[in-house]
């Protein structure tokens, strides 16, 4: 998740620059632009304001603002939280178990057999 950060207010522009220090980059590069003013038409804008029609309400803290970011990123991509298939790995596995036990045994029996 790549975050860009632009406010007018230079003390809330410096706190989420804080916050996402991690997460920061340009606004060419970025995934999502969190912003303090409404945004039209810019489905990467994430709004932050004590209005209620933000995205996130203020006053909030550092885990609050990352959690929305990250719900808002996997709503963009479109993740999906299915659960996964496993029975391809599952017979892998079972696979390289029964290998290595034959291995094993082959081993033991040639040392014994000598």
């Amino acid at each position: 998740m790549k975050i860009a950060v632009e406010c007018k207010s230079p003390l809330l522009q410096k706190s989420l620059e804080l916050f996402l220090a991690n997460y920061l980059t340009s606004l060419k590069q970025c995934d999502i632009v969190v912003r303090d003013e409404k945004c039209l038409n810019d489905i990467r804008c994430f709004y932050v304001s004590s209005d209620k029609k933000a995205d996130l309400l203020k006053p909030f803290s550092k885990s609050q603002l990352i959690l929305a970011l990250e719900n808002r990123h996997k709503s963009m991509i479109g993740t999906n939280d299915d659960p996964l298939n496993f029975d391809i790995l599952e017979k892998r596995i079972d696979f390289l178990t029964r290998e290595y036990k034959e291995n094993i045994l082959k081993a033991v029996r040639a040392f014994y057999e000598k």
